[in-house]
């Protein structure tokens, strides 16, 4: 009964979907229907891009490895004080 699908039939289809989704929000449709299958064929097939042992790691260049880390100031530690709350704190 519903075993091919013709021309009309598609087009029939793509109208009433634009006629119920407009077209502004097809593209993003078109975007999320296109990321759910490559997910779902990634889970299927057992690959997945984030695993990072397939992962190629970025070199760093001589400049950026000789580059020091600056330090996060979490706030009350003693990176974050001044000069003058040190002597205010010696003060009493």
């Amino acid at each position: 009964m519903f075993s091919q699908f013709g021309p009309l039939e598609i087009i029939l289809v793509l109208v009433i979907v634009l006629v119920i989704f407009g077209p502004k929000r097809l593209p993003g449709l078109g975007k999320q229907l296109g990321r759910g299958m490559r997910e779902f064929r990634e889970s299927i097939t057992g690959e997945d891009k984030d695993d990072d042992r397939t992962r190629p790691r970025p070199e760093l260049t001589k400049a950026q490895a000789d580059e020091p880390v600056p330090p996060t100031p979490v706030s009350g530690t003693p990176a974050e004080r001044t000069p003058a709350d040190v002597s205010r704190e010696q003060r009493g």
